[in-house]
């Protein structure tokens, strides 16, 4: 029996409003059970330097937790002077998997960068971030191509993220804190619509797994993210 009730491969209840704030090219607030991550797009009219006359166009993302995003209070990390290596991990991470789903040269010289503000932590925050940051980047490519400054839309396809894990011994789809500290395996799989892998990031906590474990965690992420690209459908209808 998993702590929240759940069958073996259940995700927590998701929902995904849009048009959250006022001034950003695309917004969403993303909920995955008890995990809350707002997710917000802004247009940038140049590349960075190092895509200087390229015609290529970029994805970045920025990722952060508020203080009182989870059980005690977190120190900000501007008041420490820098960001931890986790932050810093995990906003590459979306950037990586954002890009995936873009045909930069459609975007063409600018960028596009992506903030995601957990306010409140229950476990799979960079999943949810992922999957709630490609709404924000859809809603804001959207915007191009109404006012034409674009001509072809440079989305490939939906990504979505989702955790899996071994928990007391059985494979579980999207962990919630009480799992994700307890398993012993955790597992976070980043996928298109289309079920391509983008990334996996798979670690034994505190057992080995066999390669059957892996490719039962895989079978339950595809499942996971089929069903988080259909809220995603439903948000943008």
């Amino acid at each position: 029996m998993r702590p929240s009730g759940r069958t073996l491969n259940q995700l927590r209840a998701v929902s995904i409003e849009t048009g959250i704030t006022k001034h950003a090219e695309g917004s969403c607030l993303i909920k995955i059970g008890d995990t809350h991550v707002l997710c917000t797009a802004t247009i940038e009219d140049k590349a960075p330097p190092f895509l200087k006359n390229t015609g290529l166009g970029w994805v970045t993302a920025e990722y952060g937790m508020l203080p009182r995003a989870t059980n005690s209070r977190t120190r900000r990390e501007a008041a420490a002077g820098k960001q931890s290596g986790r932050t810093q991990e995990i906003q590459r991470l979306i950037g990586r998997a954002l890009r995936a789903g873009v045909d930069r040269s459609a975007l063409g010289e600018r960028q596009i960068v992506v903030d995601c503000d957990v306010i409140q932590a229950d476990g799979g925050t960079r999943c949810a971030a992922i999957t709630g940051g490609w709404v924000a980047l859809r809603l804001a490519v959207n915007r191009l191509l109404k006012a034409g400054v674009i001509s072809s839309d440079p989305m490939l396809d939906h990504v979505a993220a989702v955790s899996c894990g071994i928990y007391a011994g059985q494979p579980v789809l999207d962990l919630d804190y009480a799992e994700d500290s307890a398993a012993g395996t955790d597992a976070n799989f980043i996928l298109t619509g289309a079920k391509r892998l983008i990334e996996v990031q798979m670690s034994a906590e505190g057992a080995t797994f066999s390669r059957a474990e892996m490719i039962e965690l895989l079978d339950l992420a595809e499942e996971g993210v089929a069903a988080l690209v259909a809220a995603q459908k439903a948000a943008l209808a």
